[in-house]
């Protein structure tokens, strides 16, 4: 049986990782005032950055509808016998929801909720890529990643709550006190909702360091295949910073450094940081 795994443009794999595991992602649309974009093909973070810094407005994004999923299953299912799609989280966005209705016309599809965001459903993705690549059948991949899906350690730390603030996401109370101490959150995905985890003060490539050595302390029964260090910017000593303390805490096979697509950062800000790994190893 020849299965298809595709995804919403959210789960930030990078090209090489999309090419070499043939994942199709259907993008999600963002809107810069009166222009609308394609996620992860004509838009970028930097155009985020830009548009927000000369409109002081956030980008608008807009989940896919039913039928945009209908006309995406149709067109991968001539080529393929079955497909398994991620979106992003349920509690985060519809698309999981109109998906599913979608999916339900057809029985060569089935639709994960892996009630995270980012390169959490990356890990997924790809795990589910390798159970594919092994034989497995639809309802087995399905079965397996959904097994998986409370294991995904996904969060990140925030230089500035200004997009959260604009958002809606944060009060101009916090945000004022946030400016003031430079308090900078962590935010962390649990069953599927996002909320604040810690708080950390001083300078991004500190509390990156800071923020990764706690979360490897949390989540500590971490599978040592690989690890996400995916941000929506960096500067190189932020980077360093994090393989540093990575290095000197774990022991991940592979680290693999991607950059957030522009739904992720539309709502996040530059200098947004986080790493994401599976928690389900070996125990301590």
């Amino acid at each position: 049986m020849k299965i298809a795994i595709t995804c919403d443009s959210v789960c930030d794999l990078s090209k090489e990782q999309l090419e070499a595991n043939n994942i199709k992602l259907l993008p999600l649309t963002i809107n810069l005032g009166d222009t609308s974009y394609e996620d992860g093909v004509n838009i970028t973070p930097e155009n985020i950055f830009e548009y927000v810094s000369k409109t002081k407005q956030l980008p608008k994004t807009s989940a896919n509808n039913e039928f945009q999923y209908d006309e995406f299953f149709e067109e991968v299912l001539k080529e393929y016998d079955g497909l398994i799609h991620f979106t992003i989280g349920s509690d985060i966005s519809a698309c999981y929801n109109n998906a599913t209705k979608s999916a339900k016309k057809n029985d060569k599809v089935r639709v994960i909720d892996p009630k995270s965001l980012s390169t959490g459903i990356g890990l997924l993705v790809l795990y589910a890529c390798k159970l594919r690549d092994e034989g497995k059948n639809l309802d087995e991949i399905v079965q397996k990643v959904n097994a998986r899906v409370p294991h995904v350690q996904a969060s990140f730390v925030v230089e500035r709550l200004d997009y959260l603030h604009k958002g809606g996401r944060c009060s101009a109370v916090a945000l004022l006190g946030a400016n003031i101490l430079k308090i900078r959150p962590s935010i962390i995905v649990k069953d599927g909702k996002m909320g604040v985890h810690k708080k950390y003060r001083g300078k991004m490539e500190n509390v990156v360091a800071d923020y990764v050595k706690d979360t490897l302390e949390e989540f500590n029964n971490y599978d040592p295949t690989m690890c996400f260090i995916t941000y929506t910017s960096a500067t190189p000593e932020m980077v360093a910073a994090v393989r540093a303390t990575l290095g000197e805490h774990a022991t991940f096979k592979n680290i693999y450094e991607t950059t957030a697509g522009s739904t992720i950062t539309s709502h996040c800000g530059e200098h947004t940081l986080g790493v994401l790994y599976f928690n389900d190893g070996p125990q301590k």
